[in-house]
C-alpha cells in the first residue's frame, strides 16, 4: 500500500501539492469547502520561478498556452508620466520566461484537469487534523474521518489547521489596504501587456490576457471593512482623472464583476511550517500582500518543494523537516518584501515622500531594475523525477 495523504483546501496552492505528491508515488484526496468551484478571483500574473514550478508539476505548457506574456508596460502616474518600463523581452533572456497573465479561473480548471475527478471532495468541511499515532494523521471529512500517513493544510488565510498548531500565534492582520478588482466582460483596447499607477494612497493596475479582456484592480488605503453601495460609481469619483485605460476599463466591467476585499497578511512570522506529520503550504503558511505578485508564486514553490522532499526521503518526518527549513526562510523573506514594496508604493500619501519616490524611480537603470526582479523570480524547482 502506498503513502496516503490529505489536502485541505483545493485553492491553487492545495491542487499543485495534489499534482506534485501524486507524481512522485503518493495516493492524495483534496478536500474542498465550496460546493461548486466557481473560480473566484479575477487575473494573476505568473513570475518565472511560478512557471518553473508549473513545469516540474507538469502543466506549465498547459498554462503558457492559454496566458499572455507581460512584455511591455511599467509604471506610471495618474498623468500618464512614466515612472519604470518593463522590459519584458530582458526579463526572459534572464530566466528563460516573460511573465504570464492569465484568469484566475482559467489557471484553477489547468489544475484541476491534472487530477484524477476523484481525487478532489467539493462541499466538505475538513474537521481538525490531528496526529494519532508516530506515522498516521486523521482529519475529519464531513461525517467521516480520514487516515493518512500526511496532511497538507493549503486552507487559506483563515486556516483553521494553523490556528489550532499554533494558538499563541496572532494570525492574520489588516494590511491598511482594500482591494477591487475584475474581468473586463469584452476586450478593452489596451497598449501595454500590464500596468501599475501609483496616486496617493492608491494604485490602479491591469493585466491584458489573450482573448483581449483585462483584468484590472484597485487598491485603496482605507479602514478595515470599507464597503461602497456602488463600487464602480466609487472608482469613476476616485479615478476619473487617471489617465487611460483606467475609464475604459471601468466601463467595460459588469457591476456584478466586481470583488472587493481587504488585504490581510500573516505579519508574524511562523516558528515552523510544519507540525509531526501536518504540512502548512501558501496562504497557510505564509500569506502576503500582493505588491510583488508573489503570493500564488510561492505556494507554487512550496507545492514543488514539499513534494520533491518526500520523494527524497527517508522519512516523512525528515522530509518535513527539509520542506521547513527550505521554504519558510525564502517565503518569509519575500512576505518582507512585499509589505515594503507595498509601504514604498501604493501606502505612500506624503508629497513629499511620493515626489522622492518617483524621482528615484525615473533614474534607476533598466538594469538595477530587472536585477531587483531577479531576486524573487530567479528560483529553480528542486526535480521530481
Amino acid at each position: 500500500m502506498g503513502s496516503t495523504a490529505v489536502v485541505v483546501g483545493g485553492g491553487i496552492g492545495g491542487l499543485a501539492a495534489a499534482i506534485g505528491l501524486r507524481r512522485v508515488g503518493w495516493d492524495v484526496t483534496v478536500l474542498e469547502r465550496a460546493s461548486r468551484l466557481e473560480d473566484a478571483g479575477a487575473g494573476i500574473s505568473l513570475a518565472a520561478n511560478g512557471m518553473r514550478a508549473l513545469d516540474e508539476l507538469g502543466v506549465g505548457a498547459a498554462v503558457r498556452e492559454a496566458a499572455r506574456g507581460q512584455y511591455s508596460g511599467g509604471t506610471r502616474t495618474p498623468g500618464g508620466g512614466w515612472l519604470t518600463r518593463m522590459d519584458g523581452a530582458a526579463l526572459e533572456e534572464a530566466v528563460g520566461t516573460p511573465i504570464m497573465g492569465i484568469p484566475r479561473s482559467t489557471l484553477h480548471r489547468l489544475l484541476r484537469e491534472a487530477l484524477p475527478s476523484q481525487a478532489l471532495r467539493t462541499g466538505v468541511t475538513a474537521g481538525p487534523a490531528e496526529q494519532t499515532g508516530p506515522g498516521t494523521v486523521r482529519v475529519g471529512c464531513g461525517d467521516a474521518v480520514l487516515e493518512a500517513d500526511l496532511v497538507v493544510a493549503a486552507d487559506g488565510i483563515g486556516s483553521t489547521i494553523r490556528s489550532r498548531l499554533f494558538p499563541a500565534h496572532p494570525g492574520p492582520v489588516y494590511s491598511g489596504s482594500t482591494v477591487l478588482r475584475a474581468l473586463t466582460g469584452e476586450p478593452v483596447d489596451v497598449d501595454s501587456d500590464f500596468e501599475l499607477t501609483w496616486g496617493p494612497g492608491a494604485e490602479f493596475g491591469h493585466i491584458a490576457f489573450l482573448d483581449g479582456r483585462a483584468e484590472w484592480h484597485a487598491v485603496l488605503s482605507l479602514p478595515a471593512r470599507t464597503r461602497f453601495a456602488d463600487p464602480l460609481a466609487e472608482l469613476r469619483r476616485r479615478f476619473g482623472t487617471w489617465h487611460e485605460p483606467v475609464t475604459a476599463l471601468l466601463d467595460a466591467t459588469r457591476p456584478e464583476a466586481v470583488l472587493h476585499h481587504d488585504v490581510h497578511e500573516l505579519r508574524t512570522p511562523l516558528p515552523s511550517f510544519t507540525a509531526g506529520r501536518i504540512a502548512l503550504l501558501g496562504d497557510a503558511a505564509h500569506a502576503m500582500t500582493p505588491s510583488l505578485g508573489q503570493g500564488a508564486c510561492q505556494a507554487l514553490e512550496d507545492a514543488v518543494t514539499l513534494a520533491a522532499a518526500l520523494a527524497a526521503g527517508p522519512s516523512v518526518e525528515a522530509a518535513l523537516s527539509r520542506y521547513d527549513a527550505e521554504r519558510r526562510p525564502r517565503s518569509q523573506a519575500v512576505a518582507r518584501a512585499a509589505r515594503q514594496a507595498g509601504r514604498m508604493g501604493q501606502q505612500l500619501t506624503h508629497p513629499v515622500a511620493v515626489a522622492l519616490r518617483n524621482q528615484a524611480m525615473r533614474m534607476t537603470p533598466s538594469r538595477a531594475a530587472t536585477r531587483m526582479i531577479l531576486r524573487h523570480h530567479a528560483w529553480r524547482p528542486p526535480r521530481l523525477g
